[in-house]
């Protein structure tokens, strides 16, 4: 997605005639249902017409342009790129983001400054930094950038043209002067300077032609995290974290080095809807932590993620990946960073009444955490709530760690790393089933991210069953509706899962193997790998097996715990429907409604190319349909 492309020659046309800002404004509203902020119309004003002045005085009249291109499997969007060839010919393309700034102060993390921003004095990413891992991100997920005979050469800079150097400027520091190398970064005083570097670049011309190879080419699948996770623990680094991903992870770095001679402990606190890159961030921190010799801890409440993690690291990385309530008697600060993901899941206490007494704490199992290690790493999402005893909070985590005199960082990752980038996606999914207010009311549809209601659950199946057979990643799941019966006999599953409606045959699945299974017949994974065994394709899985893992495509069976009411115009939720007695028993409507809603939430939003769905109440499917303006028939794209 972009939202301006055409000729160097239009793209001044419209900047000469103050057109350019309004187009980029309309194009955005088209794309996504809402308008952008008064603030980003502005700067796209100010910063487009610098830059067509720099692309006028370069003489580059025979160029394409691309403005506000997104990356791909990314909602971060480059500022523009220029397209053309160079002096013999060969394909060119460069990115440069444009800055306001006019001024910055330095800052303690090793690719941070500090500058105004939001209304604030912030650390955020050295514009070098940034418009460097945009070009890694690029060449890494985009074909016409790596394959080919004559693959298009990529570089970046940077262009500040409201700023100005002083004496020992903070943008100039040493500790940057190895990317300022590989990534300039042009100020207003250096307007014929990048003038010339474009033209050098690109004086060939030409530049539409390579403009629609980038536009006609295709992505490569985005990495996996499962598949990335052992590469990390060895120091092996795959992703690359872009904008407030790589400030996040500067941050802990930061405090992990300063926490052994810093008596007072630091709390991290990261918030990120689904797909914002927590994990990605998490394990990356875990795996360089260790490499520089800390005692770094990997915890999260979820018994499928973490031995999913701990198969496929082995017997390397296993000390490290823990659960929220492995702390209990851990001596205080035995711990040097303690990543918490997905912790929404903590619960009040870490014992139960079958806990021996010798491993009760007698504290909250907060306290616990925060007591065992020097520094401390929350990375939650406060609507992925799903179960009464999970207490973990924004709000929560703050509270307890100021009363033990913590400092807390507070940080909210943005950019959207999965439904293919797409943030209108996870937002119209929030705004139909009620958990917030958004700007996108009706889904239009994406290019790159697939959504289908499906007429039946066997369809849905076919559907996600040919996905995996074409070598994407894929499973199918459902509200906890139906009960989880233990294995029989010989080991084989139960057909648990059965829906029936009129019209359509009855469709039978087992759900994954039951986490207190001690036999299974061959070939049935246990429930801990269901996401990540490739034989998970023939079970049906829950919230939780799924929570915390990512498909390529993902299936969803909506049960009928949760139904709309066209004439009170609401959902509503059914406990007798229920089979997760946890969360159907000693809960308000309200609260049961409200977990149930997050549940779906969290299964609607694990697919990275698409999400396939059922609905056994007809009427929440058509409500879901009246909120698309191509509601399809669900069998072709």
């Amino acid at each position: 997605m972009r939202l301006y492309s055409g000729s160097s020659t239009q793209f001044t046309r419209d900047t000469v005639r103050n057109q350019i800002a309004d187009k980029l404004r309309l194009t955005f509203f088209d794309y996504h249902r809402y308008y952008p902020s008064p603030n980003e119309v502005s700067s796209w004003r100010n910063s487009l017409r610098a830059m067509s002045q720099v692309m006028e005085h370069a003489g580059l009249n025979d160029h394409g342009v691309m403005l506000e291109y997104q990356l791909p499997m990314s909602s971060r969007r480059i500022d523009c790129l220029l397209c053309g060839n160079d002096a013999v010919g060969q394909p060119r393309a460069v990115i440069v983001e444009l800055k306001q700034w006019e001024k910055c102060a330095p800052a303690d993390g090793e690719n941070e400054v500090s500058t105004y921003v939001g209304g604030g004095l912030r650390d955020t990413l050295h514009p070098a930094v940034q418009v460097g891992q945009y070009q890694m991100y690029l060449e890494s997920t985009h074909t016409a950038f790596h394959e080919g005979a004559s693959p298009i050469g990529l570089s970046a800079c940077s262009y500040l043209h409201n700023y100005s150097y002083v004496a020992d400027d903070p943008l100039l520091a040493d500790k940057f002067g190895g990317v300022l190398r590989q990534f300039p970064v042009y100020t207003g005083d250096d307007f014929d300077q990048l003038a010339e570097e474009l033209q050098g670049r690109m004086g060939g011309g030409d530049g539409l032609t390579v403009l629609s190879r980038i536009e006609e080419s295709r992505y490569r699948p985005s990495k996996k995290l499962m598949s990335h996770v052992s590469g990390v623990i060895k120091g092996k680094r795959e992703y690359v974290l872009l904008d407030e991903q790589l400030v996040v992870y500067d941050t802990v770095l930061q405090a992990a080095r300063k926490g052994f001679h810093d008596k007072r402990k630091t709390v991290v606190i990261v918030k990120g809807g689904p797909g914002t890159g927590k994990s990605v961030i998490a394990m990356n921190l875990v795996g360089d932590l260790m490499q520089e010799g800390y005692n770094a801890h990997y915890a999260t409440g979820s018994r499928a993620f973490t031995e999913t993690l701990r198969k496929i690291i082995g017997t390397r990385g296993t000390p490290q990946l823990n659960y929220f309530n492995s702390y209990a008697t851990t001596e205080r600060n035995a711990v040097d960073v303690l990543i918490c993901d997905e912790a929404h899941r903590l619960r009040a206490m870490s014992g139960n009444r079958f806990t021996p007494k010798a491993q009760r704490s007698g504290k909250l199992q907060i306290e616990e955490l925060l007591a065992a290690a020097k520094v401390s790493v929350f990375f939650i999402d406060d609507v992925q709530v799903v179960r009464p005893n999970e207490v973990g909070s924004t709000a929560y985590i703050r509270e307890h760690a100021e009363a033990a005199e913590c400092r807390v960082l507070e940080y909210e990752l943005e950019a959207q790393f999965r439904c293919s980038g797409s943030d209108g996606f996870v937002n119209w999914i929030d705004n139909t089933l009620g958990i917030r207010r958004t700007a996108n009311v009706l889904w239009e549809g994406n290019e790159v991210f697939d959504f289908r209601i499906m007429p039946d659950p066997q369809t849905l199946e076919d559907e996600i069953r040919r996905k995996v057979a074409e070598g994407h990643t894929g499973r199918v799941t459902a509200g906890f509706c139906w009960p989880w019966s233990d294995p029989r006999d010989d080991g084989t599953l139960v057909e648990d899962v059965v829906v029936r409606a009129p019209d359509m045959p009855e469709y039978r699945r087992p759900w994954n193997a039951n986490p207190e299974a001690r036999r299974l017949a061959r070939g049935i994974p246990k429930s801990n790998v269901w996401a990540h065994d490739p034989a998970g394709i023939d079970q049906v899985g829950c919230i939780y097996t799924a929570q915390g893992f990512e498909f390529d495509y993902v299936g969803v069976i909506v049960g009928p715990d949760i139904t709309y009411d066209f004439k009170a115009n609401r959902w509503r939720a059914n406990k007798e429907s229920s089979a997760d007695r946890s969360v159907a028993r000693g809960t308000t409507p309200d609260v049961f409604l409200a977990l149930i809603r997050n549940s779906y939430r969290v299964l609607l939003t694990r697919g990275m190319k698409g999400c396939y769905v059922y609905f056994c109440d007809p009427d929440a499917e058509r409500f879901f349909r009246s909120r698309m303006e191509n509601p399809g028939d669900g069998i072709d794209p």
